[in-house]
């Protein structure tokens, strides 16, 4: 039983003698893979200023390529304002417009157009001319008022009622030098048809001037307008 003992603490010795063998072996490892990482960041801080360098270097290409594009572009724009407008015949330079923007100069040249023109205009008055003008002029309230009368009494089928006519002719229709006698005529047998409001107004309008007949005997304009409202009264009363 001594010897068995003996034996199986023989035995056990050696396994003993491993394991601390192995423990040694797994802090010499430890010890080489701390030292490695170590290294390794070592390494990367050497290496990260040659990074930093090389990207500044690229910006400086990006700075240099837009600086040269705005000089680019102050350079047109200085050609720009050396080649001004072409400017109007008759105008001349005035004193410091050399120092004025394009617009500003574009302002001034429209400025003296007008006052060229107002300049021609005085001229032409002056001489005692006026200027042409391109459109025609349509007829006068008066020439179509005597139209529109005159296509009623002559030509019925195409003539059309027009307030604005009408009330014209009620209007002027004492008035000698807008009515002609002929016309008056013609507007006394228009008046006949005269209905509403509008015969009441003729009819006071006429009184009045017959009032006012009395008053200026001696006036001969006054006295031509009141033997029309005596007619005028005479057919609507």
């Amino acid at each position: 039983m001594a010897k068995d003992k003996s034996l199986k603490s023989e035995s056990n010795l050696p396994k003993r003698k491993k394991l601390s063998l192995n423990v040694n072996e797994v802090h010499e490892g430890e010890h080489m893979e701390s030292e490695v990482k170590k290294k390794r960041k070592k390494m990367a801080v050497e290496e990260a200023p040659v990074q930093i360098v090389t990207v500044t270097a690229e910006n400086k290409k990006q700075k240099d390529k837009k600086c040269k594009k705005k000089q680019m572009q102050t350079e047109t724009k200085h050609t720009e304002i050396s080649e001004p407008p072409s400017r109007p015949k008759g105008t001349h330079e005035l004193e410091g417009e050399e120092d004025l923007s394009p617009e500003e100069r574009r302002v001034l040249e429209r400025k003296m157009k007008k006052i060229l023109k107002k300049e021609a205009k005085k001229k032409l008055k002056a001489e005692g001319e006026t200027p042409q003008t391109t459109e025609t002029s349509g007829p006068t309230p008066t020439q179509q008022a005597l139209d529109y009368l005159t296509c009623w009494a002559e030509n019925r089928s195409e003539w059309k009622f027009q307030k604005t006519r009408q009330t014209w002719l009620l209007q002027h229709m004492f008035d000698l030098e807008k009515i002609p006698d002929e016309n008056f005529l013609v507007l006394l047998q228009y008046l006949e048809g005269l209905r509403g409001g509008a015969r009441d107004i003729t009819v006071q309008k006429a009184l009045a001037l017959v009032e006012e007949s009395g008053k200026a005997p001696e006036d001969i304009a006054v006295q031509q307008r009141a033997h029309r409202a005596r007619e005028v009264i005479q057919l609507l009363s």
